[in-house]
């Protein structure tokens, strides 16, 4: 049992200085009992050694010439001199023994003073961001509330006096500065409550228990040297007769029991706490309700306010994750080069040393924790850096977002202000049309600023040669279909683009990242943003590029280069011309990446009836047009963000690798257009759950130990393939009509032997989840064995509520303290062993999955012979 994962608790900490100081004490009274011993064995080897001169002081010596008995006691004197001499020489070492004790009850007081310290920092750190975050929270509102006031009285005066006049310039200035305050705290904020996050995660999984790591490391070599100053005393102390032989072997088995590992066990079980409750850090979404559009939550607004101070604080971070690096880079090479640490009782980081020896395995784990803590401040400044980049990447090659909008008002009209007040519902309709135009191409600052429209002039490609080769191509492209290589574009036919093979509809950025693996490599998407819809070429080129593809004012596409009627023209030319999309980017089209087989047409799937919800949209009984085959369609909300899309997505690339009749078979995925559909083959019989409670008087045992087995079978082939599920339970699986089951969504399952949950516990299903997953995170097959056992229980209860009556939190604590589900009714014995079995508190005490069906199998067989 180690410190890392027992003591994170503030009570175990409050135990641990505790008990050093207990430890301390003991020391002394150690120190001072072996210094009294040392005393009094100088004065009996005193006396012993006057007792051998008083026996050797013989009267008449020259009369007793040549006896004996005057020889046998002379000797006796002289080995009694000679034992006064050594338990001298004893108590003198007994003395060195008791200063070595001396130094390492320094030593020990110094490293519970470090200990402090060091908990105390990094506590300190934590507790000054969450007063960093509120602070920012209250400047945001505050700036907030100068932002409502000034925009108020800028749409009255801006109403009232129209848009000239020293009185609305002065307004309209001081409304700019308000606007960009708020813009400027909102992206402090959302980066305060980033960094707070990842030091929240740090201090919990890494800081803490490295820290603790290290400080057991520390006892437990504080007890080693301990150990070895009883056995010195314990040496010193050693006598010869028999009486005092006893005596020696029971005292020197009383101190070989000393292990320093074990050193702490019944401690740490008396002082055993949960681990640290994780601080939940998230945007106040309150605070930007009422503003319309610009400012979302926990998202860095990227505009013509903000994009220079974000672009200095990325300097910034990268100097200082650099610096980190450096620093990083140092340390490794000092250890590496195994750079000799000066001998002496304490070093000054707090390395306990005795007699010019150091333990390596305290100093690797004290370097291995500032090692730690620098790679945890590289990893915090790198996801605010990562943050910020990908913010500045999405703007692609477009120009950047205004920083606010106006109201729409109905008083502009071809560009110009009507001073009229009494407009038509015409002249409304068509001013507040012109309005809108204007809000999309350039934003409220350009009327701030009393300018009218202009759009951005594109740059041309600058280098002569680039240029005459665009030119020779524009007056070289052929009016009808061209082709080269696998890119092929008909230019007669007015195809629509979705058909293009190279087109890959609305998949999400971070699938299209998956699919493309070499230089030059690219397909065209649809992307959402701001609510509109956009075309967006990908690229990979040094990494990953994303271009959304510009629309000029007559309706034709380009780059950077010439426009062109439609988007596969456009692209053709960029793929025939070998000339790069963006002088910046130097990216070259090289490789069209086709759709993937199991990409299918929206337009191939007719959905008929919605038959379930999940927890990206709604699943509907759909018929393909191409083969009259009736199936089973998941859908994802459109208005669901990326990363749930990619998320709701993974099912479908985990499931198109499997084919195993008790897994519920992948058809093809549908993104071309919205929404994103998962196609799979339909089960008739629906949720096993709600199979269980419908068919609850009829069910007979022999059919629910078939479920478990088809479970069982379903799950060994999963196990096989290094896939855990981490949702399995009776809700997540499927019934035939023949009653055989079918393991089905796999939205959080992943394709490793181990996984280690990082982004929170959110959504975890708590009454079927495994103790070392909720307290550790940590899943493995292992895990799914316990949920195995949860939906045995499920099965043979006939769909009743695991730990019926608690709570999740309850039901959690009972779990820790050893409480397991009593047998369900009519349920056999040997197939509740089974469950007990699965529910073994040590992962490596569960059976695995071919075990269990194994076991399942021969009780069916058994079963059936005996009828």
């Amino acid at each position: 049992m180690g410190f890392s994962t027992a003591l994170q608790g503030r009570a175990a900490f409050e135990a641990l200085i505790a008990r050093q100081d207990v430890e301390l004490r003991l020391m002394d009274i150690m120190k001072r009992t072996i210094q009294l011993k040392a005393k009094y064995d100088k004065e009996y080897a005193v006396g012993l050694a006057a007792v051998a001169q008083q026996g050797l002081k013989i009267d008449r010596a020259d009369d007793m010439q040549g006896s004996l008995i005057t020889k046998s006691w002379r000797s006796y004197m002289d080995e009694l001199d000679q034992q006064a001499k050594q338990f001298k020489f004893n108590a003198e070492q007994l003395e060195v023994v008791c200063d070595k004790l001396a130094h390492l009850y320094q030593d020990k007081r110094k490293a519970k003073k470090t200990y402090q310290e060091e908990h105390t920092k990094i506590s300190a750190r934590l507790n000054h961001l969450k007063e960093e975050v509120e602070r920012k929270k209250n400047e945001y509102t505050k700036h907030l509330d100068g932002y409502r006031t000034l925009r108020d009285r800028f749409e009255e005066h801006y109403i009232k006096a129209g848009r000239s006049g020293r009185k609305v310039d002065d307004v309209r200035d001081k409304y700019q500065k308000a606007c960009r305050k708020l813009h400027l705290t909102h992206n402090e904020y959302v980066l305060s409550i980033t960094e707070a996050v990842e030091v929240e995660k740090d201090f919990r999984t890494i800081l803490l228990p490295g820290l603790l790591e290290h400080q057991q490391s520390v006892q437990e070599s504080f007890i080693l040297l301990w150990k070895n100053i009883l056995q010195e005393a314990s040496q010193y102390s050693d006598l010869t007769s028999d009486k005092f032989k006893e005596i020696q072997k029971r005292i020197d088995t009383v101190i070989n029991s000393i292990n320093p590992s074990e050193e702490y066990r019944e401690f740490t079980e008396k002082h055993r706490t949960s681990p640290t409750t994780p601080v939940v850090f998230q945007f106040d979404e309150s605070l930007i309700k009422d503003i319309p559009g610009k400012l979302q939550s926990s998202t860095l607004a990227v505009d013509n306010l903000t994009v220079d101070w974000l672009r200095t604080k990325q300097l910034e971070l990268e100097l200082f994750v650099r610096d980190c690096q450096e620093k990083q880079m140092k340390m490794i090479e000092h250890v590496n080069g195994g750079s000799p640490i000066a001998n002496g009782s304490i070093t000054s980081n707090g390395s306990i040393n005795s007699n010019g020896i150091q333990s390596s395995k305290e100093n690797q784990n004290r370097q291995s924790k500032d090692l730690n803590a620098l790679r945890c401040q590289e990893k915090q400044k790198q996801k605010l850096l990562d943050m910020i980049k990908c913010a500045l990447n999405e703007v692609g090659c477009e120009e950047l977002p205004p920083g606010d909008d106006l109201p729409n008002f109905p008083c502009f009209e071809h560009g110009g202000y009507n001073n009229d007040n009494h407009q038509n519902s015409n002249a409304n309709t068509t001013s507040v049309s012109i309005f809108n135009e204007l809000r999309r191409r350039g934003g409220v600052l350009t009327l701030l600023r009393g300018r009218h429209f202009k759009r951005k002039s594109t740059p041309q490609p600058t280098t002569p040669t680039a240029s005459a080769r665009a030119k020779r191509l524009s007056s070289k492209m052929k009016p009808r279909s061209q082709s080269l290589g696998s890119l092929s574009v008909s230019l007669s036919t007015n195809r629509p683009l979705y058909e293009e093979e190279w087109f890959h509809g609305v998949l999400p950025r971070e699938e299209v990242v998956r699919l493309l693996n070499n230089e030059g490599d690219f397909l065209v998407r649809e992307t959402i943003r701001n609510e509109e819809s956009q075309i967006v070429l990908s690229v990979c080129w040094n990494g990953h590029k994303h271009f959304i593809v510009q629309t000029t004012v007559e309706g034709h596409f380009r780059f950077e280069g010439p426009p062109f009627p439609s988007i596969q023209e456009l692209i053709l030319h960029q793929y025939q011309s070998e000339l790069p999309v963006t002088v910046k980017s130097g990216a070259i089209l090289r490789t069209p990446i086709r759709r993937e087989i199991w990409e299918l047409s929206n337009d191939d799937v007719v959905l008929c009836e919605k038959i379930g919800r999940g927890n990206f949209g709604d699943v509907y009984k759909a018929k393909l047009k191409s083969t009259k085959k009736d199936v089973a369609v998941k859908t994802c909300r459109m208005t669901l963000p990326d990363e749930q899309k990619r998320k709701f997505l993974q099912e479908g690339r985990i499931l198109k690798q499997y084919d195993h009749p008790n897994i519920v078979k992948l058809i093809g995925i549908c993104v071309q257009k919205q929404p994103i559909m998962i196609v799979m083959e339909l089960v008739p019989g629906g949720s096993l759950l709600n199979y269980l409670r419908k068919n609850s008087n009829i069910l007979t045992t022999r059919q629910q130990m078939g479920m478990c087995r088809d479970a069982a079978a379903g799950m060994r082939y999963l196990e096989s393939k290094n896939c855990i599920h981490r949702d399995l339970a009776a809700r997540n699986c499927l019934v035939d009509l023949e009653c055989s089951v079918k393991i089905s969504d796999f939205g959080m399952s992943r394709e490793e032997e181990e996984y280690i949950v990082s982004d929170g516990m959110k959504q975890i299903p708590v009454k079927w989840t495994a103790p070392e997953a909720l307290n550790f995170g940590k899943y493995t097959s292992l895990c799914d064995v316990w949920s195995y056992g949860i939906l045995m229980w499920e099965i043979f209860s006939k769909g009743d509520t695991p730990y019926s009556g608690m709570t999740n939190t309850q039901a959690r604590e009972k779990i820790d303290h050893g409480y397991r589900m009593p047998a369900p009714d009519n349920a056999p014995a040997e197939m509740y062993r089974l469950m007990l079995k699965c529910w073994a508190a040590e992962p490596e005490s569960r059976p695995h999955f071919d075990e269990i069906y194994n076991v399942v199998d021969a009780l069916i067989l058994r079963l059936d012979n005996s009828h």
